[in-house]
């Protein structure tokens, strides 16, 4: 069980009178923030708490494009210089990019 679920759960039992714990007490048992625990009461009564992150299995949005990506691969494998000489030629990723995306598809 998380620290999440378990919050939920005690503070569940809060509400049913199950238990007479306070918001300060559920704070040190799971580690939260009393502030974090009223934001957590306040989804659970309104029906929108979530335990998956929302942004999760989608591809960051400053990353690089696959067509980009096979571009880079295929300019370089055209080329005969250094991947520094390519980064420059290529200014539009930084070195580190490019150079992720030789290593990946095994040409460093």
């Amino acid at each position: 069980m998380s620290r999440k679920e378990e919050a939920v759960n005690l503070m569940k039992k809060v509400q049913t009178g199950e238990s007479f714990l306070t918001y300060k007490e559920i704070a040190k048992v799971t580690g939260y923030h009393e502030k974090y625990l009223l934001k957590l009461k306040k989804d659970l009564e309104a029906g929108t708490l979530s335990f998956v992150h929302g942004n999760t299995n989608r591809k960051p949005k400053n990353s690089i494009s696959d067509e980009e990506r096979e571009y880079i691969i295929n300019l370089y494998k055209r080329n005969n210089t250094s991947i520094r000489k390519f980064c420059k030629f290529y200014a539009k990723r930084s070195y580190s990019c490019i150079w992720h995306v030789l290593k990946d598809a095994g040409l460093i």
